[in-house]
């Protein structure tokens, strides 16, 4: 096993790092560095500037239009994005539902939907957890009932993530109660501009409205916009969980918000306190951990090994770890945390209240937000049997 970057991986890496610091704007690179709000247009203008270069899909085989780069280029390029201050690219078009496309969508479908998803231009939304039906992924009851050549969805989804921004959305839907709780389940690409759609967004402890709920009210959905066979779907939701779960780990951001407890800690006088610092080095520790365990599987993919099927130990660590350095900030600034009022802060007011650091304003709502990764994704208590199932036996 090989760990180190080969003399063309680390030409890659600074190819990758040349254009991110020219096209990536320095507004957002800002926002981002002292996780402010970011807006849908700031997401959207990111997205569509990696669009244009044809890396917004930066997993993709070429057949489908992606750069058709390996493992160890995909995670340079994730890397140097999230060191730079570049905003996670919303994941539910090109991280989720296009892998799922290309695996088990016809022809049609990819032609149809694809070009949208790596041009940015396209909004995806997730529709899979339900009130009651959440790790318990199976036991959902959205309901797609077939009429000749439309379905008719009935039902609820919440914890819809920027929902309220979504144009389109892909669904698991119940199209039969027969047999076990998952072999009735359909996935289905749904039109969120249609007549029956209602987005009612759910305000967090944070202030924001970051999820939402989705109502289905008779949705007249085509039939082609059913992905593979109906009643397959929960295959297909496998499938994309294991990209969604490696994305929650996302050990660059880690690495990159490592960097700014610091900066917090020494500009409120704390980093000077050595059992503070043993804190920090404890928390780098684990990240760097996280790292090595990464790069294991890039290696492993690269050898032509079979890798570990580890998406659940990665989102099981990496959701801690963003947990414990949204603590530390918090432990860092004390009172000088507390304030969180976004229309303050982008007003300008964040850089003049005691404390002096624009970095402090949102980090009670970060650490607020930061509570729900734990859970999202499949909780970390279920993840932690999958893992014991999968990978010790």
């Amino acid at each position: 096993m090989d760990l180190a970057f080969t003399p063309e991986e680390l030409a890659f890496r600074d190819e990758i790092r040349t254009w991110v610091k020219a096209n990536l704007p320095a507004d957002i690179a800002h926002k981002v560095h002292n996780a402010m709000r970011l807006t849908r247009e700031d997401l959207q203008r990111w997205a569509k500037i990696l669009g244009k270069k044809g890396w917004l899909g930066w997993g993709w085989p070429k057949e489908f239009g992606g750069p058709g780069w390996g493992a160890v280029q995909k995670h340079l390029f994730e890397e140097e994005c999230a060191l730079a201050g570049a905003p996670r690219v919303v994941p539910f078009g090109p991280v989720m539902v296009a892998p799922v496309i290309m695996a088990f969508g016809n022809a049609e479908q990819q032609k149809r939907f694809l070009p949208g998803i790596a041009s940015g231009e396209v909004w995806w939304s997730q529709g899979y957890s339900e009130p009651g039906s959440g790790s318990d992924l199976a036991s959902l009851k959205t309901r797609a009932e077939r009429q000749g050549d439309k379905y008719i969805v009935n039902g609820q989804k919440t914890w819809t993530t920027l929902g309220q921004y979504g144009e389109w959305i892909f669904c698991l839907v119940r199209t039969s109660n027969e047999g076990k709780p998952q072999t009735g389940i359909s996935f289905l690409l749904i039109d969120m501009k249609s007549p029956g759609i209602t987005v009612r967004p759910i305000k967090l402890l944070d202030g924001e409205c970051e999820v939402n709920e989705v109502w289905f009210d008779n949705v007249e959905v085509p039939v082609e916009n059913l992905i593979g066979e109906e009643n397959k779907g929960w295959n297909y939701a496998k499938h994309l969980l294991a990209h969604e779960r490696t994305n929650i780990a996302d050990v660059n951001r880690a690495k990159r918000e490592l960097e700014r407890l610091k900066r917090i800690a020494k500009a409120e006088g704390v980093y000077d306190d050595l059992r503070f610092r043993d804190e920090i080095a404890k928390l780098e520790v684990d990240i760097v951990a996280l790292e090595m365990l990464v790069l294991r599987v890039l290696s492993a993919e690269k050898s032509g090994k079979n890798s570990l099927d580890i998406a659940g130990l990665l989102k099981i660590r990496g959701s801690e770890i963003q947990q414990r350095y949204t603590e530390l900030m918090m432990q860092a600034a004390g009172p000088f945390a507390l304030p969180f009022i976004f229309e303050a802060m982008d007003a300008g007011w964040q850089g003049n209240f005691p404390g002096g650091m624009v970095a402090n304003a949102p980090l009670a709502a970060n650490y607020f937000n930061m509570r729900k990764t734990t859970i999202y994704g499949g909780s970390n208590e279920v993840q932690r049997n999958i893992v014991a199932q999968t990978v010790l036996g």
